[in-house]
């Protein structure tokens, strides 16, 4: 569910807590593509990272934990930024650029880099490290706000989607939102996932699905642009509630880990 940056966010910050394995953290990435590698976007970023710079050799993952740990990493956060939206990025520069092209990103809470991943063959996944232009102002919202946000977009939208015949009547939708879940990838979570985490995840993830199918959806009837643009406003709302759901899902699961850890000490 969600995206290979959900995936290492929550899974490095279990490793760095002592709550995984750095082994089944690697292997967790691999939902998402048979190979990966990470490089850094320059050289300050590879001389902080002790990491090649793009266009040289790449190195494994497991470089890029074993760098976290002696760097003093405390956790990471899920970031979900679309054009228009870069909040949680740090302002602008080339991290900016690339996480708005991937749609995602790893900012490494107080270390002021991030990564964002790009697959660049099938089944190869390249990693990047990019420096911050400042540190991010973390944005806090509770799980509990997300699902309220979600339920609003959905009803909202709900009218949308019956004219568009893929909330209800469309024949058929049921079987191509199961196919459509099917395929998506489905990565496993460590020990101690909160649920309520993965409950919202699951959430997204199936309205996700209808919104994937609303926008592959020819709009009926609809044949002037204004009338395509309406469309689209009117499913950006619940796009955007998804993107919320997400992020505070996958920030909260990475600040359970952190406070288990620090309850523990």
């Amino acid at each position: 569910m969600c995206c290979p940056s959900a995936t290492l966010a929550v899974w490095s910050s279990a490793w760095l807590h002592g709550a995984a394995a750095a082994d089944n953290a690697l292997d967790a990435l691999l939902a998402w593509g048979e190979a990966h590698e990470v490089v850094a976007a320059d050289a300050a970023a590879g001389e902080s990272f002790d990491l090649p710079v793009t266009g040289n050799v790449p190195a494994a993952p497991a470089r890029l934990l074993a760098v976290l740990r002696g760097s003093g990493a405390t956790g990471a956060r899920l970031v979900l930024p679309v054009p228009g939206d870069v909040r949680g990025l740090g302002g602008g520069g080339p991290f900016t650029e690339a996480a708005v092209r991937a749609g995602e990103a790893v900012v490494l809470t107080g270390l002021r880099h991030g990564l964002v991943p790009q697959p660049i063959a099938e089944g190869l996944v390249r990693w990047t490290v990019y420096g911050l232009a400042n540190e991010p102002a973390p944005e806090h919202v509770s799980l509990a706000e997300a699902e309220h946000g979600l339920t609003d977009a959905i009803r909202d939208s709900a009218g949308a989607l019956q004219t568009l015949d893929v909330a209800s009547d469309r024949p058929g939708v049921r079987a191509e939102l199961s196919a459509a879940l099917r395929s998506r990838p489905r990565p496993d979570w460590p020990p101690g996932m909160p649920a309520r985490s993965l409950r919202v995840l699951q959430r997204a993830e199936e309205v996700g699905a209808i919104l994937r199918l609303a926008h592959a959806d020819e709009p009926g009837g609809a044949l002037s642009a204004s009338a395509v643009n309406r469309r689209a406003d009117a499913l950006r709302p619940l796009a955007d509630a998804i993107r919320t759901a997400r992020c505070a899902a996958v920030n909260e699961a990475v600040r359970t880990f952190a406070d288990q850890a620090n309850r523990s000490s």
